[in-house]
C-alpha cells in the first residue's frame, strides 16, 4: 500500500515544534554546549543534529503534535464537563503497544483496559489486555476500565466450552492477516490467473481446514508448491508465485517488544490563542484587557488562584500563566497523582518543591523532561531511588539542588550524579558534568568522604553557595582541599555550612581566610571547635572582621 492512500487513522505522527515566543526559542545558540560543538558552523562534524542546550523550548505546554490513531484528531476532553465524558476524549498512550487514541473510540463494551496511576494519559490499552499482554513495569495499574468476566462455571448438562487453545489463536490471526492481503491489487505481472489460482489454494487456509488443523494441531506440510522452509522454521510464499509475500512463526509466538515509557503523551497547545479580554454574559466585554487582569493575579497566592480557576474557562487559561507560578511546593505529600504532575506541567515553575514526598523514579524523569526551564528543585528526604533520576535528565538551568538527607547516598552514588554522562551518541565529546551551572548545592546529613569533594570541585566549579553540615566525614582534610590554590571554590564560595562536623578543630580555622568572598561561615554544633578560635577568626577574618549574631556562627554584611 503505498503512503498516499493511507487515511488519517493509518499512523499518528508526532512531532516537536518549537512556539517561537519563549526566551529559549528566540535566543540564539551558545556555542558551548556539546551540541553546538557538534554543529557544523561551529567547526563540528555535524552528527548528532540537536539543538542548542539553551534553545530548548520553555512554553507552559510542550507543543507536540499527538492525535488519534483511529480519528486522527488531538485530545478535546475539554470540551465536556463529566469524568467519564473527559475520559472518553482523552488521548491516552499504550505503554505495550505504543498506540495513541480516544478510549471513546474504542468499542470499550467489548473489552478492557487498565490505568497507569503514575504517569498521565497512559494505559495498557483494550486490544493489549484482551491478548493477555502485560507491561514489563511493575506496578501503577490503578483500576480496569471493566471488570474481567469470571470464567463459566459447569452447569448441571455439562462443563463449560473450553477456551480457544493458542495454537487455533495463531491460525485465526493468521486467517485475518490474510483476508488483509488479499484487498491489496496484486501488482506483478511475472504470473497468470491460472498459477495465482493454484498457489493460493495451496497456501491459503480455508475457513473448513481451520478448524480441523486447530483440533489435530497438525503444520501446513512442507515442500508445498510456492512455498519454502527457511532457516528458523519460518515459511514464506515466494514472489513468483503470485501469492503475497508472508511468513509466520511455526513455533511459540515470540515475546512483546519491551515498551518505551520515556514517551508519554503531552496534550497539544490549544488552537486558538488565549483571549485579551474577558466576555461577559451581556455579549459585551470586561474593561480590563488580560494584561491588566495577570497583575491582579500576582498579588495572590496559590490557594486564591485556584479559587479563581473555577469561575469561568477564561480566568482558568489565564491563571496557567507560568508567571503566576514562580514555585510550586508540593512537599510532605505521601504520593503524587497524575493530575498533580500534569499540573505543574502546564505551570512550569521555575522553582519546585518535592521534599519529603513519595515521588518515583519514572514520575520525577516524566517531570524534569517537561521542565526545562527549572532552576530549584529540592529533593530533600527523598530515597536515592528516586533521585537516580537526575542521571538522565537534561537540566540546563539548574541553579540550586537541594539534596539533604537523602536517604542511602555515598560515594559512589554522587559520583554517578556528578561524572558527565557516558557516550552514546557518534560524535559526542562531552567532558562536562551535570551540575556545571548550579551555584548552591546542599548535601546535608550524606556519607561522603574527601573523594565526592574531589569530584565536586571538577565538575561543579561555580558553586557559591555548599552546605556540608552534619556529614559525619567531613574533618580538617576536606576544608584543605575547599580552599587550596587549585580549588575553584576558593574564590566563588560565599556562604558555606558546616555545622555539626564533629571532626573539624581549631586547626583549620586560619584556612578560611583563603576565601576573600566568603560572607557566611556556619560553624555552630562542632564540638571540637573552641569558642574562643572562632571569636579570633571573626576578630581577623579574611578581609574585614565578621559579626557573631551567635556563637560559631561568623556573618559578614555584604
Amino acid at each position: 500500500m503505498s503512503s498516499s492512500s493511507r487515511g488519517p487513522g493509518a499512523g499518528a505522527r508526532r512531532r516537536r515544534t518549537r512556539c517561537r515566543r519563549c526566551r529559549a526559542c528566540v535566543r540564539t545558540e551558545c556555542g558551548d554546549c556539546h551540541f553546538c560543538r557538534d554543529m557544523k558552523k561551529f567547526g563540528g562534524p555535524g552528527r548528532m543534529k540537536q539543538s542548542c542546550l539553551l534553545r530548548q523550548c520553555t512554553a507552559p505546554v510542550l507543543p507536540h503534535t499527538a492525535v488519534c490513531l483511529l480519528c486522527g484528531e488531538a485530545g478535546k476532553e475539554d470540551t465536556v464537563e463529566g469524568e467519564e465524558e473527559k475520559f472518553g476524549l482523552s488521548l491516552m498512550e499504550c505503554t505495550i503497544c505504543n498506540e495513541i487514541v480516544h478510549p471513546g473510540c474504542l468499542k470499550m463494551g467489548k473489552a478492557e483496559g487498565v490505568i497507569n496511576a503514575e504517569i498521565p494519559n497512559c494505559w495498557e490499552c483494550p486490544r493489549c489486555t484482551q491478548e493477555g499482554r502485560t507491561s514489563k513495569v511493575k506496578g501503577g495499574r490503578e483500576r480496569h476500565l471493566k471488570k474481567k468476566p469470571k470464567p463459566p462455571l459447569a452447569s448441571a448438562e455439562g462443563p463449560a466450552a473450553p477456551s480457544p487453545s493458542p495454537q487455533r489463536e495463531k491460525l485465526e490471526r493468521f486467517k485475518r492477516m490474510c483476508q488483509l492481503l488479499e484487498r491489496v491489487p496484486d501488482t506483478s505481472s511475472s504470473s497468470s490467473d491460472s498459477d495465482s489460482d493454484s498457489d493460493s489454494s495451496g497456501t491459503s487456509l480455508s475457513e473448513d481446514e481451520a478448524p480441523g488443523e486447530a483440533r489435530n494441531g497438525r503444520r501446513p506440510a512442507r515442500g508445498s508448491s510456492g512455498e519454502k522452509e527457511n532457516r528458523g522454521g519460518r515459511r514464506a510464499v515466494r514472489p513468483g508465485s503470485g501469492g503475497p509475500l508472508l511468513s509466520w512463526p511455526l513455533g511459540p509466538a515470540p515475546p512483546p517488544r519491551p515498551p518505551q515509557l520515556e514517551r508519554h503523551v503531552v496534550r497539544p497547545p490549544p488552537r486558538s490563542p488565549e483571549p485579551d479580554t474577558l466576555p461577559l454574559a451581556a455579549g459585551s466585554d470586561h474593561p480590563l484587557p488580560r494584561a491588566a487582569w495577570l497583575r491582579v493575579f500576582q498579588h495572590l497566592g496559590p490557594r486564591e488562584l485556584c479559587v479563581c480557576m473555577r469561575v469561568c474557562r477564561t480566568w482558568s487559561r489565564w491563571c496557567y500563566d507560568k508567571r503566576l507560578w514562580p514555585r510550586m511546593d508540593l512537599s510532605r505529600r505521601k504520593s503524587l497523582t497524575p493530575p498533580m504532575l500534569s499540573g505543574v506541567v502546564r505551570r512550569q515553575p521555575r522553582a519546585l518543591d518535592l521534599s519529603w514526598t513519595g515521588v518515583s523514579k519514572k514520575q520525577l524523569m516524566w517531570l524534569l523532561n517537561r521542565l526545562q526551564g527549572l532552576q530549584e528543585l529540592v529533593l530533600s528526604g527523598c530515597s536515592w531511588l528516586s533521585v537516580s533520576a537526575l542521571g538522565s535528565a537534561p537540566l540546563p538551568a539548574l541553579r540550586l539542588l537541594d539534596l539533604r538527607w537523602v536517604e542511602d547516598v555515598k560515594d559512589s552514588q554522587l559520583r554517578e550524579l556528578l561524572l558527565p554522562p557516558p557516550d552514546t551518541r557518534p560524535g559526542q565529546t562531552e567532558s562536562r558534568g551535570r551540575l556545571q551551572g548550579v551555584a548552591e548545592l546542599r548535601l546535608a546529613g550524606l556519607e561522603l568522604t574527601d573523594a565526592s569533594l574531589r569530584l565536586l570541585l571538577r565538575h561543579a566549579p561555580q558553586l557559591s553557595a555548599l552546605d556540608l553540615s552534619h556529614c559525619a566525614h567531613v574533618g580538617d582534610p576536606s576544608v584543605h582541599l575547599l580552599t587550596a590554590p587549585t580549588s575553584p571554590l576558593r574564590e566563588t564560595l560565599v556562604h558555606l555550612n558546616l555545622a555539626g562536623c564533629h571532626r573539624l578543630t581549631d586547626h583549620c580555622l586560619p584556612l578560611f581566610r583563603r576565601c576573600p568572598r566568603l560572607r557566611r561561615l556556619d560553624l555552630r554544633s562542632c564540638r571540637q571547635l573552641s569558642p574562643e578560635a572562632c571569636a579570633r577568626l571573626a576578630a581577623a577574618g579574611p578581609p574585614g572582621p565578621f559579626r557573631c549574631p551567635e556563637e560559631k556562627l561568623l556573618l559578614k554584611d555584604s
